[in-house]
């Protein structure tokens, strides 16, 4: 009876060491994603900064440019705009 009590107690050990390596690995995990969030975030918030002045100035120089100008830099915007969701949506 004493032989089964000692094997539990190492078995429930075993397992209890297990679980905290598994703890920490998600941990661990937790705040890696947590960074990279805030790294997506920091990002998001630059290129809306960027979007923000390009439309700026885009507004400045199609009333120099007229309608085909205006067009052409509306549909870059739109690349570029595919391109920072496409950015992060990896």
């Amino acid at each position: 009876m004493l032989e089964e009590l000692k094997k539990d107690i190492e078995r429930l050990i075993a397992l209890y060491e297990s679980e905290k390596a598994e703890k920490e690995r998600l941990a661990s995990l937790l705040s890696e994603s947590r960074a990279a969030e805030e790294a997506g975030r920091k990002h998001i918030a630059e290129l809306e900064h960027q979007m923000d002045n390009l439309r700026l100035s885009d507004a400045f120089r199609a009333q120099e440019g007229g309608d085909s100008a205006a067009k052409e830099r509306i549909g870059k915007l739109i690349k570029e705009i595919d391109k920072c969701i496409s950015l992060l949506e990896k």
